[in-house]
């Protein structure tokens, strides 16, 4: 597994990706080279992070659009899980972590969510919805666990789910994944969040790479104010 802690001389070789962990960090992702030399650090820590930095940073939201909705009656819930894509980045641990690369085995895509005038642009996925974890390749796609609750006095059919990343909380082991809450306040309104728990006992919590990047930023939810 590429994910956690390792030493100078860790090297991984799977489908597309090459990572070479040493004095020249070298690291190849279905084609595209990166090669730096490093003078510091005592190891390196590889994990999946907020998947919204790629191929720059445009936007901190991510959405997920569902293959197929979900339909909930005023004052019910229900857990879903839906896919997400996955970046990972490389830290640099010595006096502090830094991130030196981030890459992603999955093209990123984006979408405005709202309007032109005041919507949000966000990264972009598609997901089918399932009431059972499903299986995925961790290096490509996690898992968000997601408690949609209709609080509206209304039937309600929900399509997608629009998240902050800068309240994510990834976990990792031999998944990839999240858990979050959604709170349907009107037939188009609702709000997201998440929650800082794994999904399964023993996963390991990600590197926030804000928090890593030293930006204090102070974000619980989302209001999606656009459709649901």
């Amino acid at each position: 597994m590429i994910y956690g802690s390792h030493e100078y001389g860790f090297s991984y070789s799977g489908d597309d990706l090459t990572v070479e962990c040493g004095e020249v960090y070298r690291r190849i992702c279905r084609g595209d080279h990166v090669e730096k030399i490093l003078s510091g650090g005592k190891k390196f820590i590889i994990n999946p992070v907020e998947p919204v930095n790629l191929p720059r940073e445009v936007t901190h939201y991510l959405c997920i659009d569902f293959k197929k909705p979900v339909l909930i009656e005023s004052g019910a819930s229900i857990t879903v899980f839906v896919k997400f894509p996955v970046e990972i980045c490389v830290f640099v641990n010595g006096k502090g972590v830094s991130p030196i690369d981030v890459f992603s085995l999955v093209t990123p895509k984006y979408t405005l969510y709202g309007n032109p005038k005041s919507g949000v642009i966000c990264r972009w996925y598609e997901s089918d919805v399932y009431t059972e974890v499903p299986e995925t390749d961790p290096l490509r796609e996690g898992i968000i666990s997601l408690r949609i609750h209709n609080s509206s006095d209304d039937w309600v059919e929900v399509t997608k789910a629009v998240f902050d990343s800068y309240a994510m909380k990834i976990y990792y082991g031999d998944i990839v994944s999240m858990v979050a809450e959604m709170k349907v306040i009107g037939k188009h309104v609702a709000e997201t969040t998440f929650i800082d728990r794994p999904l399964r006992e023993g996963m390991k919590k990600s590197i926030e790479l804000y928090v890593a990047r030293k930006l204090l930023i102070e974000r619980k939810s989302f209001l999606m104010e656009w459709g649901v």
